[in-house]
């Protein structure tokens, strides 16, 4: 059954519906070199997963707009840390790491974690410590850009930042910050300035011919963080999620927003049922939308036959979506479109 992605305008460069076949690659933005280094993995033989970890590993060497890897995203503190999670579909298996420090190839220690541990999540100094462990060197993350990024935010009495209810008045002032006595427990509806060219992670789902599902993220996280902050992307069900009785999905955004509604998971659960997954991607976002209007996300989802979709919500700055699509009847990684609703 080919299923042309018309809805929300959804075209390859050159206009023409894409049409659903396997294997497939999709992931978020205009990662080009992320997509073609996945592609080639699975036309060379290699697996789903060696798929995932290595195209997103590529985008964490680019420095994917600043947003993935080493040398971006400085938290308050001014140190750049990352998080990362790969998803086998197969077996349900998930590795991710968070607050890692330190080491720059995250997605490699997260699918570590998937082979040598029987955990699911290592964060922080232990994280860096078993990263050691199994051969990844120490590097320094930060750069002069990074650097940069701190000092002109400083500079700027550290505007923006995510603190509330504090003194003293956290919109005017670096702290050191206590906690107000009267709590207001109001929260915030402002816009993210994230954009078009601001972006926070790489995910990928990629489904290969025999219908296996793997997915996985990357992201240095939210610029100007509290030190510690986790954010969606090594969350399994927030970040991505996959599972080859159904599909894949992956999110981008407003992580510490986006988290609380599993989107992955849900665009997953929503594929089974039937859902086309442009319709089911579209749905996740309508949901997040109710509360949060001004959100700033997107998720890609495909299913099991290669029908893939993607959507995002509409806020000022960022009325179009754009992500990377691979397969057989395309001629070479693509960049799609679709207009957020």
């Amino acid at each position: 059954v080919t299923v042309a992605l018309l809805f929300l305008g959804v075209l390859t460069p050159a206009g023409a519906a894409s049409a659903a076949t396997l294997p497939v690659v999709i992931n978020t933005w205009a990662f080009r070199t992320a997509a073609e280094t996945a592609w080639r993995v699975l036309e060379s033989g290699g697996s789903e997963l060696d798929a995932v970890e290595r195209g997103c590993g590529q985008c964490e060497i680019d420095q994917c707009d600043g947003s993935v890897g080493y040398g971006g995203s400085p938290d308050e503190s001014g140190e750049t840390t990352l998080d990362a999670m790969i998803m086998d579909g197969n077996t349900m298996e998930v590795g991710a790491v968070a607050d890692l420090r330190r080491v720059k190839n995250a997605i490699g220690v997260a699918r570590k974690v998937i082979e040598y541990t029987k955990h699911t999540l290592l964060v922080g100094e232990s994280a860096s410590l078993f990263a050691v462990k199994m051969g990844f060197p120490y590097e320094d993350l930060t750069t002069q850009k990074s650097l940069s990024l701190y000092s002109e935010w400083l500079n700027q009495s550290c505007q923006p930042n995510y603190w509330k209810n504090v003194v003293p008045d956290s919109s005017k002032s670096c702290g050191p910050y206590k906690r107000r006595e009267e709590v207001t427990y109001k929260e915030e509806q402002t816009s993210s300035q994230r954009s078009v060219h601001n972006h926070d992670t790489i995910g990928m789902v990629v489904i290969g011919v025999s219908g296996t599902v793997a997915s996985g993220t990357s992201t240095n996280g939210a610029i100007h963080k509290l030190p510690g902050r986790v954010g969606d992307s090594p969350i399994a069900g927030a970040g991505s999620y996959a599972d080859s009785t159904a599909g894949g999905a992956a999110a981008t955004g407003d992580g510490d927003i986006m988290m609380r509604f599993l989107p992955s998971y849900q665009a997953v659960e929503y594929m089974r049922m039937g859902t086309d997954p442009t319709v089911a991607c579209q749905k996740v976002i309508s949901r997040i939308q109710k509360y949060a209007p001004k959100f700033f996300g997107a998720i890609i989802c495909a299913n099991t036959t290669g029908s893939y979709g993607a959507a995002c919500n509409k806020i000022p700055g960022f009325t179009q979506f754009h992500f990377m699509v691979s397969n057989p009847l395309l001629s070479q990684p693509t960049e799609q479109v679709v207009d957020c609703i």
